[in-house]
C-alpha cells in the first residue's frame, strides 16, 4: 500500500525524531524509577531527575517500553511545547503552533489537566476550553486527509503555567501506572501497586525470596513479588493512551511485548504466601489470583496474622514480611491503633526474627510503637501523606 503524504510526516516528525518526556514519579520514588531506567539499558546520563519526576529524550519506542516495563511511576508525558504566554491571544496562537494531528488521532475524545501557579491566566477552565477549540479545529480541518478508521479514545492534554511560562504535554499512558489490569476486585483501603513494588525494592526483594504477606486485602503486595519474580512487565496486560497515536506502531509494540514474554520465568510453588482475616479480602484475593493463573503461584489461605508461624510455612528459611495492617477508622479510635501496632512489632520480633520487613505507617510516631529498628519513608497515597517503615527484624 502507497504511503501517504500524512503518514510520511508522522514517520519523519514523529516516529524518526527524538522528543522530551517526562516520568511522573509519586514523592519517594523517582530513585527507584531511575534504578528501572537503568536496568532497560537506558544511559543514566540522559535521565534528568527533576521536581515531580524524571525527564529524558528519546524516540517513541522508548516511551512505549518505559509504559511497558516501568512499576515505579504513574504515568508518563510527552512535552509538546513550551513558551510564554500572558494574555489568551497569545496562548491561542502558540498552541495553535503545534501541529495536533501528528500526535493525536481525528476521533479522540480531549480531556485536559490544567494547573496555574502565579500567571495572568489563572482561570484553568477558560484555559482548558480555549486551548480545545484550537485543537479540535485543527483536527477536525485534517479530517480529509488523515485516517478516519482510527478508534474514538480519550487522549488527556497537561497544561501547567508557572508565572506566564506554559508547559505542553500529552499523556501517553491513559490510566495510571498502578493499574496493572489484573485486580478485578480491591478491599477496602487498597494499597497501589506502584507503592507496593517500591516497597519491595527497598526491602530488597528478590527473585529467590519467600514473601509472607500476612494481612493481603485485595493481594497487592502478593501481586507485585509474583510479576517480579515472573520477570512479568507491570503493563503487560493493560492498554495505553499512545496505542491510538498516529505515530503508533502496532507491528513495534507487539515485538516488545514479545521480547518481554520470552524472558517471563516458570515460577515454583510455595515462594509467595497470602493470607487475612477478612472473608471479603480473602474472597478479593480469590478473584484476582485466578486471573492470569496467579493462583499456581500464590498460596492463599484464611487465617489471623496472630497465629502464623512461619517456620510451618518455610522451616529454616527467612525471607520477607510486607504488612499493610488497618488504621484509622478501619480500626476506630486512635489508641485501637496505637495498641495495634504495638502487637505486630511484638509478633515480628517473636517469630520473624531476622526477616525483611516493609510496613504502612499512618504517621512516624507508630515506628515507636513497633518497637523495631525501621528506616521511615515518606510515601504518597490516596491523598494521604503516609510513611513506609523498611528494615530488618
Amino acid at each position: 500500500m502507497k504511503t501517504s503524504s500524512f503518514e510520511k510526516r508522522v514517520k519523519r516528525r514523529i516516529i524518526g525524531r527524538e522528543h522530551l518526556f517526562f516520568a511522573v514519579c509519586s514523592p519517594g520514588l523517582k530513585k527507584i524509577c531511575q534504578n528501572e531506567m537503568i536496568g532497560l539499558g537506558f544511559p543514566e546520563d540522559k535521565l534528568k531527575i527533576i521536581k515531580g519526576g524524571i525527564e529524558f529524550k528519546s524516540k517513541l519506542e522508548i516511551c512505549f517500553l518505559f509504559n511497558l516495563h516501568l512499576g515505579s511511576p504513574s504515568r508518563i508525558l510527552m512535552r509538546l511545547g513550551k513558551f510564554k504566554a500572558d494574555s489568551f491571544e497569545k496562548l491561542e496562537k502558540r498552541i495553535d503552533k503545534i501541529d495536533w494531528i501528528l500526535y493525536l488521532p481525528q476521533n479522540c475524545h480531549l480531556k485536559f489537566n490544567v494547573t496555574t501557579k502565579k500567571s495572568r491566566l489563572y482561570h484553568s477552565d477558560a484555559i482548558a476550553q480555549r486551548c480545545e477549540k484550537v485543537i479540535q479545529n485543527q483536527l477536525n480541518l485534517a479530517g480529509s486527509f488523515t485516517s478516519s478508521a482510527q478508534n474514538q479514545s480519550n487522549q488527556t492534554v497537561y497544561i501547567r503555567a508557572d508565572k506566564d511560562a506554559f508547559t505542553i504535554s500529552l499523556d501517553s499512558t491513559g490510566d495510571l501506572l498502578f493499574k496493572r489490569s489484573i485486580k478485578q476486585k480491591v478491599h477496602k483501603a487498597p494499597l497501589r501497586e506502584n507503592l507496593a513494588f517500591a516497597m519491595l525494592f527497598w526491602a530488597g526483594f528478590s527473585k529467590e525470596d519467600i514473601l509472607i504477606d500476612p494481612m493481603c486485602g485485595s493481594g497487592t503486595f502478593s501481586l507485585e513479588a509474583a510479576m517480579m519474580k515472573m520477570n512479568l512487565p507491570p503493563g503487560f496486560f493493560r492498554s495505553f493512551a499512545f496505542e491510538n497515536w498516529p505515530g503508533f506502531s502496532q507491528k513495534a509494540f507487539a515485538y516488545l511485548k514479545k521480547q518481554a514474554a520470552k524472558k517471563i520465568l516458570a515460577f515454583p510453588k510455595n515462594q509467595i504466601f497470602a493470607s487475612d482475616i477478612d472473608d471479603m479480602a480473602i474472597t478479593a484475593m480469590k478473584i484476582n489470583i485466578s486471573n492470569h493463573n496467579f493462583n499456581n503461584i500464590i498460596e492463599l489461605c484464611q487465617k489471623d496474622f496472630f497465629s502464623i508461624n512461619p517456620e510451618k510455612i518455610c522451616p529454616g528459611e527467612k525471607g520477607v514480611v510486607m504488612l499493610n495492617p488497618p488504621y484509622g477508622k478501619r480500626l476506630g479510635e486512635e489508641t485501637d491503633t496505637r495498641s495495634f501496632y504495638r502487637e505486630i512489632g511484638k509478633k515480628l520480633s517473636a517469630d520473624f526474627k531476622s526477616w525483611r520487613t516493609g510496613i504502612i505507617l499512618p504517621s512516624k510516631e507508630y515506628k515507636s510503637y513497633l518497637e523495631l529498628r525501621l528506616e521511615i519513608k515518606p510515601v504518597f497515597h490516596g491523598g494521604l501523606d503516609i510513611f513506609a517503615g523498611i528494615g530488618i527484624i
